[in-house]
């Protein structure tokens, strides 16, 4: 990363570059002093920036990206199936300590509806 702080900026100035900073010239206008302030601070900031991306860059890049996508995926099935496993063996797991006994629901005819017959009125 080009690092353009006002301390770093400073150090990357040509010698004439700190020379024209250095004699302010009576002639320059303003507009003059500001243009050739924001040329020295793009030069500087262009000095940064390489030239020419290598021939293969599109493709080293777009391999990556691929390599990166498939490893994605892989580790979403691969924790998709590990949720869907243990899920499956936390239900096998309840199912298999439920209690043996018929429960509540079917203890018998003792107490049964049957259907037609109101309990407590004769008939």
């Amino acid at each position: 990363m080009n690092d353009t702080s006002p301390d770093r900026a400073d150090e990357n100035l040509t010698e004439r570059d700190v020379r024209e900073q250095e004699v302010p010239e009576p002639h320059l206008t303003e507009q003059d002093r500001t243009e050739r302030e924001l040329r020295a601070a793009l030069e500087t900031l262009a000095g940064g920036v390489s030239a020419a991306p290598s021939p293969d860059a599109y493709r080293t890049a777009r391999g990556d990206w691929l390599r990166r996508e498939r490893r994605r995926r892989l580790v979403l099935a691969v924790l998709i199936a590990v949720v869907f496993a243990l899920a499956v063996l936390i239900g096998l797991w309840v199912l298999n300590h439920a209690p043996s006994d018929p429960g509540v629901i079917f203890s018998g005819t003792r107490n049964a509806v049957v259907p037609g017959v109101v309990p407590g009125v004769s008939p």
